[in-house]
């Protein structure tokens, strides 16, 4: 059997001395793993860094084979942002995240279409924060856990939408909201067309995503949150006390 695709490293593991197991997204085939012979080794090894898109080819005598790679570098995002810790960790939390919620070979074309969006906004450097919120409301969005921040569940309004409720991952609006405010998620303005998103605000949004991330993603399969976005948390957390724009 024989696919050929663009797909993006979301990881990769050792196999035997010089051999990788790599995990890529693809538009049609999804979270799909393959060995490739050799991927450890010096000439490699750069080529198959998390978050690089590739041309991919996949190979197996059987479908329910491990089957094994060959692959092109399309976007070198990996070596465009190894100077900046900051976008390396984002990288890394959204790379992180679909290797661990996506199941494997289940097609989700819109998020490998919000993943290469992303990639490209790092690349460039522009809106990447913003960017990386959108896309956890995305993946929750695409396997099935969607937010409603359109209007007040309360009201039906469209107007002054501040909460969500934890519960349904409906919007409230600040009036409907008032009586049980402490027990609602805030719900950044720049979700909703209000306003720049600052630091605080898309730390916001980072609590509120992962609260929804958290209760439907991971708990129910008694797993955690990958350390890799508690890396990108900790790094806007110290932006933030430091007052860096």
């Amino acid at each position: 059997m024989l696919w050929q695709e663009e797909g993006i490293v979301l990881a990769t593991r050792r196999h035997g001395e010089s051999s990788l197991v790599v995990n890529l997204l693809t538009p049609s085939h999804g979270r799909h793993a393959g060995l490739v012979r050799g991927g450890a080794g010096r000439k490699a090894r750069p080529l198959y860094q998390v978050g690089n898109r590739l041309q991919a080819a996949w190979r197996a005598r059987l479908a329910e084979q491990l089957g094994s790679f060959s692959a092109e570098l399309l976007v070198p995002t990996a070596a465009r942002i190894m100077d900046d810790p900051d976008r390396l960790a984002a990288l890394g939390s959204a790379c992180a995240l679909l290797q661990t919620t996506l199941p494997e070979r289940d097609p989700h074309p819109r998020l490998y279409n919000r993943l290469a969006v992303f990639t490209d906004m790092l690349i460039e450097n522009a809106g990447w924060l913003e960017g990386y919120v959108r896309f956890e409301l995305a993946l929750l969005a695409d396997l099935g856990f969607g937010l409603d921040l359109t209007a007040c569940a309360v009201t039906g309004g469209s107007e002054d939408l501040a909460y969500v409720s934890p519960r349904t991952g409906r919007a409230v609006s600040r009036s409907a909201a008032a009586p049980y405010a402490s027990r609602l998620l805030p719900l950044p303005g720049f979700l909703v067309g209000d306003g720049a998103a600052d630091l605080a605000q898309i730390g916001a949004g980072l609590h509120l995503t992962g609260a929804f991330l958290e209760r439907h993603l991971f708990a129910p399969h008694d797993r955690s949150v990958p350390n890799a976005r508690q890396l990108l948390l900790d790094r806007l957390t110290r932006h933030t006390l430091s007052g860096k724009a």
